[in-house]
């Protein structure tokens, strides 16, 4: 069988909102094929077929959906995690 997981974390590096860095991690099979990071701004690819998706999704709607993401969820919840 495959094994596909996505996970999507915000990391708080100190009190102030302009320390949090939003990551979404697409792993297949146990291995990370594609990363966005809020810090970078966009998509990184880690596999061949990783750097594929990662050039589409920078060129498509998925990036502005990402970048929003820091400031709906990221920023929201900070109060709960301090």
């Amino acid at each position: 069988g495959y094994f596909y997981q996505r996970v999507a974390e915000c990391r708080f590096s100190s009190k102030d909102l302009q320390g949090i860095e939003f990551i979404d991690s697409y792993v297949f099979n146990q291995a990370e094929h594609v990363r966005f990071n809020s810090t970078v701004g966009k998509f990184v690819g880690y596999t061949e077929h990783g750097v594929k998706n990662a050039e589409a999704f920078n060129k498509g709607p998925e990036l502005a959906r990402e970048l929003g993401e820091l400031e709906r969820y990221c920023k929201q919840h900070a109060p709960i995690y301090y």
